[in-house]
């Protein structure tokens, strides 16, 4: 037979064979096996193609077993619960070779169906091609696949002409991919996609088969709200008892936020094949030069140790910031607060802070959002951040139009005056004359204004306050997500004098909320509450 479709190959082209085919059932075939053991057998017939390990066929590890073994493994009637598997380690670990294995065992192998359909997802074409390169170099040397399996290497595609079973490597950056039906999918790297469009649209469309699986294998994302933390972060609550969902499994190798990067120990955690097939070597070379230049630890933290850092130097750890998200104190009405407004330009993030002290010396902070309604949704995926979901809840308000609307504001002042006893609003100059007027069209005349500059001299003690009230774990936010995105954005520089500020050009997100809590601390320490005023009574 000939060629089936352009860029096909001829299917009586003589495979590359470093697989010797045994004599009888394929190993995979044997009677008596477990659903796991199918796949593991099926993975170790098959070829390493590149590195130092090439010309040898695979072998399962113990770690790479226990991840089979939790995603394959099966209930009481044979059906296997997992439906959503994430991976999570460092770069240079078997990644590909592992994602490729299962996608052919899903095409052609023991976990295959009847016209199924496998797809490997990727962020561009660059990295979908990888996968597909991976199989198609597999295919080449094991006879029985390169008989059945047709490629078509222009589009990326393959097909199993025995059961019908295709495959095609999609990109993000390619629309159409509604419509599809799969039964497998693996998504590669998903820790450095700017959105989720693609992992939604795959995951939506699995709902036809009877037993889909999405696999995805990636190293950590950066920060927080990436689509990979996101399920890094409900994995670990799954796994913590805290969610229970059979559905969803989760293994992870990263190093936590307080072991020494620099010890060989840390790196083992987030490498499983250290010492094995991931060079010790270049991990130590790596480590070293981290050392000595300081722009290079950040990717290191990331990509060799798994770990959820950025490039730039934020103001406060993360970590930090969560332990203070403690629900607000249920009985703030009436109680004293001081509010700080961050006004942005009429299309960017308006952030408005109340701060409450208590008498121990805790705050709780409470936060309000505003944003134009006029292409949320874009500016969500500019922003990457879920804007529509977050105004669903309540934490931010889409003012109608193309620009924010100073009215909406001031109402929402004038409903917490109230509400609390407001005792002073701190705010910048930025179009402040405008939301003034509004103000006082709500009938609010009489609150204390107070100008807060945003260079080193005003914002210095604010951002040295904010600091030292999550240091000393006084601050309770309630895990506002808006005012966690803002956090985790915030970025501090220095003057000559040491003095710090909160620096919106170095920031790689939206830090108003970050702006406005740290200007209404500032604002609180600066105008202290005032005695209540108590008649006089005369004691006879």
């Amino acid at each position: 037979m000939g060629l089936r479709g352009p860029g096909a190959k001829p299917m009586k082209k003589k495979a590359v064979e470093a697989v010797q085919e045994p004599v009888g059932p394929l190993p995979w075939e044997v009677e008596g096996m477990s659903r796991v053991e199918r796949v593991v057998a099926f993975l170790e017939f098959l070829p390493v193609t590149t590195g130092a390990l090439a010309g040898t066929t695979m072998k399962v590890r113990p770690w790479q077993r226990d991840f089979l073994e939790a995603v394959y493994g099966v209930d009481g009637d044979g059906s296997r619960p997992v439906r959503t598997a994430v991976l999570s380690m460092a770069r240079k670990n078997g990644k590909t070779g592992i994602a490729a294995g299962l996608a052919l065992c899903h095409l052609s192998g023991p976990e295959a169906e009847p016209r199924g359909q496998v797809y490997s997802a990727a962020n561009d074409r660059a990295q979908a091609a990888i996968l597909y390169n991976e199989m198609a170099a597999i295919i080449a040397q094991v006879p029985f696949l390169d008989e059945r399996v047709s490629l078509r290497r222009h589009a990326k595609e393959m097909e199993d002409f025995e059961n019908g079973s295709v495959y095609a490597a999609l990109s993000a950056d390619v629309p159409g991919k509604h419509g599809l039906s799969p039964s497998f999918v693996v998504y590669d790297e998903l820790g450095q996609a700017p959105k989720r469009d693609l992992l939604d649209a795959l995951d939506t469309a699995m709902g036809a088969r009877a037993e889909p699986l999405m696999l995805v294998i990636s190293t950590q994302a950066a920060d927080d709200l990436a689509p990979m933390s996101e399920l890094i972060d409900y994995g670990q609550r799954v796994t913590a008892g805290d969610i229970d969902d059979p559905s969803f499994h989760l293994t992870h190798y990263a190093a936590p936020e307080d072991a020494d990067p620099w010890c060989p120990e840390t790196w083992k955690l987030a490498n499983p094949a250290l010492g094995d097939f991931r060079s010790l070597e270049d991990v130590a070379r790596q480590a070293a030069q981290a050392q000595r230049i300081p722009s290079k630890e950040a990717a290191f933290k990331n990509l060799i140790l798994n770990m959820r850092v950025a490039a730039e130097t934020k103001f406060l750890p993360l970590s930090e910031w969560k332990a203070c998200g403690a629900d607000l104190r249920p009985d703030l009405e009436g109680k004293p607060c001081w509010l700080a407004l961050d006004m942005a330009a009429t299309r960017d993030l308006t952030a408005l802070v109340a701060v409450f002290p208590d008498d121990d010396g805790g705050v709780d902070a409470m936060a309000q959002f505003y944003l134009p309604g006029d292409g949320l949704a874009d500016r969500g995926e500019r922003d990457r951040v879920p804007y529509t979901v977050w105004r669903d809840m309540g934490f931010l308000t889409a003012t109608p139009g193309a620009a924010t609307d100073p009215r909406f504001i001031a109402a929402t002042v004038a409903q917490l005056c109230s509400r609390f006893n407001v005792q002073a609003l701190a705010y910048d100059r930025w179009r402040i004359e405008t939301f003034k007027m509004a103000l006082a069209d709500e009938g609010v005349t009489d609150l204390e204004m107070i100008e807060h500059g945003q260079g080193y001299r005003d914002m210095a003690p604010a951002v040295d306050i904010l600091e030292r009230m999550v240091a000393e774990r006084k601050l309770r936010h309630a895990n506002n997500p808006v005012l966690t995105w803002c956090l985790s954005n915030a970025v501090v520089t220095k003057d000559p004098a040491g003095n710090r500020k909160l620096d919106k050009s170095r920031a790689t997100g939206r830090i108003d909320g970050a702006v406005a809590l740290a200007m209404a601390l500032h604002a609180m320490e600066m105008k202290p509450r005032e005695e209540a005023w108590e008649p006089w009574v005369d004691a006879a």
